[in-house]
């Protein structure tokens, strides 16, 4: 039996693992909903399921992002001991943290505001009705006990192409909070940082997504020079240094993305232009670097990318010429950015895939 077959016939008995603990982690969760869901009953009786301030739901949200932390934690340590994933432990300590942070951070953030979300949906088919003992231990055990499941298989299968998805689903999720919850309706005039100027939740919002995007950017460089690696060793890609060259500029794109949501335009307005632009010119390097360093990819792919590079140059020119606001600029280049970052990653799968199967 060869190491592949082995591993492929392996994935079943993971499956069912990550499966058994999933579902542990949500019964374990499922209790502690009901017992707060007992305490809120008491502490406040009678809540309406939402309204301006959140009510029972932003209670619920709030209980769903603490067990989502614990259980995207222990989920993605465990992880590491799963056939594919064992490359992991060989990670510095300091990276596989920094990895569990951001892995952590962004799926409690979601569990958050999909518990909110679903909630204040809720409370539109239920309009004015009270919150009882017995409704708000089995909906606390069912929001905590969900969350758990949900968020421990994820974390325990994740590889390059969930965390992409994961990244894209952060990102426009938490854009779409901020910009619902701002309290400048008219933020579109000005510019998309605009939206993170305020001392207000919806700004907390939109520069914590940032920030937390960045950061698992970062994590998913990792990943990515992984998959390039094997793809180097495998002889697809002639470039050697193509994982260290590629992930390093993801990884100085994370960063500046981050700093984006650090230094709010109303902050310091020089390092959120320096960090934007920073942000803008690893992408246009690796486009422009693309046909050097992933020599080996698809013929598609390149094509691709130039069409991606096509329409950012584009996108200056409309803005140069006042056809494009700086906001609908801004917006533009951050969808090309993340739409090229979901392109080059289903390829990179793909071409993943083509080699294994010869």
């Amino acid at each position: 039996m060869t190491a592949s077959s082995a591993a492929d016939s392996l994935a079943p008995t993971t499956t069912l693992r990550a499966e058994s603990e999933a579902v542990y982690a949500a019964a374990a969760a499922g209790v502690l909903g009901a017992l707060y869901g007992l305490i809120v009953a008491f502490v406040a009786p009678d809540l309406p399921l939402a309204d301006t301030d959140g009510a029972f739901g932003l209670l619920a949200a709030a209980g769903a992002a603490v067990v989502a932390a614990g259980s995207s934690t222990a989920g993605y340590w465990r992880s590491r001991n799963r056939p594919g994933q064992e490359w992991r432990k060989a990670l510095p300590s300091w990276k596989f943290t920094v990895n569990t942070v951001s892995v952590v951070i962004v799926h409690t953030a979601l569990t958050f505001l999909a518990v909110l979300a679903g909630f204040r949906l809720l409370a539109l088919g239920f309009i004015g009705l009270p919150v009882i003992t017995f409704w708000a231990i089995v909906l606390m055990t069912v929001s905590l006990g969900l969350s758990a499941y949900v968020v421990y298989l994820s974390v325990s299968r994740m590889n390059t192409q969930r965390m992409s998805t994961l990244l894209m689903a952060f990102v426009v999720i938490g854009t779409l909070t901020a910009m619902l919850t701002t309290p400048d309706p008219e933020w579109w005039k000005v510019h998309f940082s605009q939206l993170g100027s305020f001392q207000d939740l919806s700004s907390y919002v939109f520069n914590g997504t940032l920030i937390a995007a960045g950061l698992l950017v970062t994590t998913f460089a990792v990943y990515l020079a992984n998959d390039l690696r094997a793809l180097v060793d495998a002889g697809v890609l002639q470039n050697e240094r193509a994982p260290r060259t590629v992930s390093t500029l993801f990884v100085v794109m994370g960063i500046m993305l981050a700093f984006v949501g650090v230094f709010p335009v109303n902050v310091n307005l020089l390092m959120h232009n320096l960090s934007a632009s920073g942000m803008a010119v690893m992408f246009l390097v690796l486009l422009i670097a693309g046909p050097r360093l992933l020599r080996g990819m698809p013929r598609t792919y390149f094509l691709s990318a130039w069409a991606f590079l096509a329409a950012t140059i584009a996108s200056v020119i409309l803005f140069a010429v006042g056809y494009f606001t700086l906001t609908a600029f801004e917006i533009v280049v951050f969808a090309l950015i993340f739409g090229w970052i979901a392109v080059f990653i289903r390829f990179l799968g793909v071409t993943g895939q083509s080699e294994r199967a010869a």
